[in-house]
């Protein structure tokens, strides 16, 4: 007798395993197919963040990725664009400061030979004093020539022409020079600039808009010759006249053709003032070099440092995202083997069917 068969209710069929749970068979629904499909897109997923971060080298590369980090390493860096600008504008005030502060020294050395030409017209013969007034001459003409050349991208702080609108309370004078030295950001998040101030009015030689000996330069306004100090009461006395309590004398226009020893003794004491302010002029200038140097390789460094904390919030760790790809790319071909396994236990139903 032929076995007869029984046909397969719905295309299914029921094992039990040896915990007494149940599988279903299925042309329909591929339970195990799904799970491994899940997993495979999953380690699919973690690939294509590893694969970014190896490509960009940032771990936080998008708001999306960490939006906290995102948004400090973004204002970080915009910060420290801004610190490069100021970097460049203390290389460019450094420049200024050099230029004035070589044409100062200059003037302090040609003032210093004046200085000895005037002591040597002291009791010195009337054709001596014209001879001697010749090398004086020759050597104003170069202070000026000092003077007018410290020019660097436009600015002169020893040449001024200090227009100010009438009326003005600081008519006369001329405005400090200020050089652009930090970026500065409080905890509320206000943004500030530092500055250093470089005081022209105390450093300039000569000033073109000038009308009184007090605000001209240290070179041309005119001097008490008791005091050495420039006064707007000081007036220059004529050749060998009798000495007066106004006699005044200026760097840039004395001459000793014609005048007595005791007016060359004032000029003298004008000369040696004049020296004194000279050398405090080029010590300002000295200590702001030094000032823009220092505050140069702070910013330097700051820039370095925040740098530094940018790369530590969203920069990627090379080596140990090399080593997750490397195992990324084994779940990945495990996955693959693992969906290929349960797409083919389909097939296995075709086998209930055949003959």
């Amino acid at each position: 007798m032929t076995p007869i068969r029984r046909p397969v209710r719905s295309g299914m069929r029921q094992h039990a395993n040896s915990k007494g749970m149940s599988f279903v068979a299925s042309i329909m629904t591929n339970a195990s197919a799904l799970t491994a499909l899940q997993s495979l897109s999953a380690t699919n997923r973690a690939m294509e963040v590893t694969q970014a971060r190896i490509s960009t080298g940032y771990r936080v590369a998008e708001a999306s990725d960490n939006a906290a980090y995102w948004s400090i390493a973004t204002t970080m860096r915009s910060d420290n664009a801004a610190l490069s600008t100021v970097q460049d504008a203390l290389g460019l005030g450094a420049s200024k400061v050099d230029t004035a502060y070589t044409a100062m020294n200059k003037a302090l050395s040609t003032v210093d030979d004046i200085k000895q030409k005037i002591v040597a017209a002291s009791g010195a013969s009337a054709a001596d004093k014209e001879k001697i007034q010749t090398e004086i001459s020759a050597l104003q003409v170069q202070l000026r020539s000092y003077a007018d050349s410290a020019t660097f991208s436009g600015a002169n702080w020893m040449s001024v022409n200090s227009t100010v609108a009438a009326g003005h309370a600081s008519a006369g004078t001329h405005n400090d020079a200020t050089i652009v030295s930090s970026f500065n950001r409080d905890a509320s998040g206000a943004v500030t600039l530092g500055t250093i101030a470089i005081d022209v009015q105390s450093i300039k030689l000569y000033d073109a808009a000038a009308v009184t000996n007090e605000t001209m330069g240290i070179l041309e306004g005119i001097r008490l010759g008791t005091t050495g100090l420039r006064d707007d009461a000081a007036v220059t006395p004529a050749a060998n006249a009798a000495i007066g309590a106004t006699d005044g004398y200026a760097i840039s226009t004395l001459s000793v053709t014609g005048y007595s020893d005791a007016q060359i003794a004032q000029m003298l004491k004008v000369v040696d003032i004049a020296l004194g302010e000279l050398t405090t002029a080029a010590t300002q200038l000295g200590s702001a070099k030094k000032q823009i140097d220092l505050q140069k390789q702070f910013t330097t460094s700051l820039m370095d440092s925040i740098d530094r904390g940018v790369g530590q919030l969203v920069d990627a760790d090379m080596n140990k995202e090399s080593t997750r790809l490397q195992a990324l790319q084994v779940q990945q071909q495990l996955g693959i083997q693992s969906l290929s396994i349960a797409n083919s236990n389909s097939q296995s139903i075709l086998a209930l069917f055949q003959n």
